[in-house]
């Protein structure tokens, strides 16, 4: 059966994400193109791979299966690739899994810094929550991750803060009035509340911290990564916890606004997670060591 790598390429994507739009956005491409080319596959297999409806799709049993082996070949075939790849500061690649504010909150200026500084070296961003990005240093299918606490790694994984940041609970015009007072997390229970979904590191830290309130946690909508609650917030969709490096562009526009806590929210970090069973390459060792500087500079 003669059938196109890039299908398999593009159905792991979509497969992984559970999302046409999202393996689009990833693979740079256009989810038209992404849709014609499952239809192909599923065509040339002569079964269906995806369960569609409006809620999204899931895969059907005989695309379980065939995930089960593309994801092993895809991964294997990107690890090959990382390792034959020149690890050199001229011409190197960097691979990085990153959580959505690890990405605003150190890596992009980081990134911006080094790329002026090493133009030959190719560098590579996966956009993952933190559970996926460790999986993805376990695969051996990245340098490192930069992500937020809590991490959870054991070893030969290793974690190290590069730093510190605050959840600021933020809400829209609608609920502005909550800005003018201090409120209680009890009080604020029956408004609605936004959040990541169940299977991210930020909704366990959450559940933590509200149970330790003798509170449950049941967020009323859930978002898929952290930069898509503020425009959630700010159309009056509910109220919602965002990182503060997410918040600064927002600053100054009247749109959010912070509601004053009088529970003290745990400070979280964002954190490099790396193998220590691989050595990291010579672009990917510096890259890291210009991430970890701010921190050293510090102390």
């Amino acid at each position: 059966m003669d059938i196109t790598y890039d299908y398999y390429r593009i159905f792991y994507y979509v497969a992984r994400y559970s999302s046409f739009t999202r393996a689009a956005d990833i693979l740079l491409n256009s989810q038209p193109n992404i849709t014609r080319s499952m239809n192909n596959l599923e065509k040339q297999l002569g079964c269906s791979l995806f369960i569609r409806s409006n809620r999204g799709i899931t895969l059907t049993a005989e695309g379980k299966k065939l995930y089960k082996h593309v994801s092993i070949a895809f991964e294997q075939l990107n690890a090959a690739e990382l390792e034959l790849s020149n690890t050199t500061l001229e011409n190197g690649i960097v691979t990085v899994s990153a959580s959505e504010t690890a990405l605003h909150g150190i890596l992009l200026p980081v990134l911006s810094e080094f790329q002026s500084l090493y133009p030959g070296v190719r560098i590579r961003i996966t956009n993952e929550s933190t559970p996926q990005a460790v999986q993805t240093i376990k695969n051996g299918l990245a340098d490192f991750a930069v992500v937020t606490t809590p991490a959870d790694v054991k070893r030969p994984l290793k974690e190290t803060k590069l730093k510190d940041f605050e959840e600021i609970l933020v809400c829209g015009k609608q609920y502005a009035f909550l800005s003018k007072r201090t409120n209680h997390l009890e009080d604020l229970q029956n408004f609605p509340f936004i959040c990541l979904g169940k299977n991210t590191k930020t909704y366990e830290f959450f559940s933590d911290f509200y149970m330790k309130q003798g509170l449950l946690f049941k967020p009323d909508i859930e978002a898929a990564t952290a930069d898509q609650i503020i425009p959630m917030v700010i159309h009056n969709l509910g109220i919602g916890f965002v990182p503060a490096p997410l918040i600064e562009p927002e600053r100054g526009k009247k749109e959010l606004f912070v509601i004053p806590l009088a529970e003290k929210v745990p400070t979280r970090s964002i954190c490099l997670v790396e193998n220590t069973s691989h050595p990291l390459s010579t672009a990917a060792d510096r890259l890291k060591a210009m991430l970890s500087a701010p921190l050293q500079s510090a102390h």
